[in-house]
Order: C-alpha cells, then structure tokens, then sequence
C-alpha cells in the first residue's frame, strides 16, 4: 500500500501540518504583539513568555513527529556506507527497533512525570496546568514510536528518501 492511497494517512498528516502551522502561527502573531505592546506602550502581556516557551517545545516536538513521517528523522548512517547494500534493510530494521524501544522508554517516564505534574497541581502559568504543557512530552514520543512500529513490521508504507538505499558519489 501506498502512501497516498491510504486515507488515513492523509488525513493523519493534514491534522499534524494543521498543528505545526497553527502553533507557529500563534507564536509568530503572539511575539510580535508582544514586542509592539512592550515597545510602544511600554507595557507586556505577563502570561504571552512562558506561554510562547511552551509553544517553543510544542513545536519543536511535534516537527520530530512530522519529520519521522517519511523516515526522514536525525541519523547516523555509518552503517549504510560500510556495509554491503544486503545487509541494509536488516540493519534499518535494528535501528527501527532500538528507536522504537527508547521512544517507548521516553514516552513511559514521561507520563510519570505528566501524573506527578498532575497530582501535586502544579501550575505553569497564568492559571495553567502544567501537566496540560507538558503533555506533548509523552505523546509526541509515543507517536514518534507507533511511526518507528509501522516502519519496522511494515516498511512500505511509509516512503523513505533514505534508508536502506545507497547514493553512490563519487569522491574527490
């Protein structure tokens, strides 16, 4: 199955676009009022910093979820140009593998820490939860490891520009 022919899939990826864009969108409209506020009236919204720092990670976290759509995530390829191309699918599932497991382990823990920001009621500003900041921690990890499941028990469906396939360039 293809990417594109599976709906949901499409659907999936629209809803995560439609995320980043709106959180960057809000952070962009929300520093500018901000700084105009601060500049020309000399007065700021308390809440608008702290705020705009939670955007920061909710962004950052959800582009690594984005990025891991297409198997485009960070990497280390050294195994991808020593060894021979028969051994590379064998490898990129190792690597799908042990990147799930540390996702899962990540996204475990911080859950715990999402509770315990819950039981003790901390707030993180103006009257907001921080288990309510926070919870993208746990779920972007655990989305990023249902994303490394597909690819290692069903590679095909997510389209990779890079694993597993080899560039031959030529050295100077």
């Amino acid at each position: 199955m293809k990417r594109k022919d599976n709906k949901v899939l499409i659907t999936i990826d629209a809803f995560e676009d439609g995320l980043l864009v709106l959180i960057l969108s809000t952070m962009i409209l929300l520093a500018v009022y901000q700084i105009i506020s601060r500049n020309l009236f000399s007065q700021g919204v308390v809440w608008i910093d702290p705020l705009l720092r939670t955007l920061v990670l909710w962004v950052g976290l959800a582009g690594a979820v984005v990025a891991t759509r297409t198997d485009n995530h960070i990497r280390i390829d050294i195994f991808t140009k020593y060894f021979p191309e028969k051994f590379l699918p064998h490898i990129a599932r190792t690597v799908h593998f042990f990147t799930l497991s540390v996702c899962l382990l990540i996204a475990w823990h911080a859950s715990r820490f999402v509770y315990s920001e819950y039981v003790y009621g901390t707030i993180a500003f103006s009257g907001v939860p921080a288990w309510l900041t926070a919870i993208i921690i746990p779920l972007s990890f655990l989305l990023i490891a249902i994303r490394y499941g597909v690819l290692l028990f069903s590679p095909q469906v997510i389209k990779s520009n890079t694993s597993v396939t080899r560039t031959s360039k030529k050295q100077p």
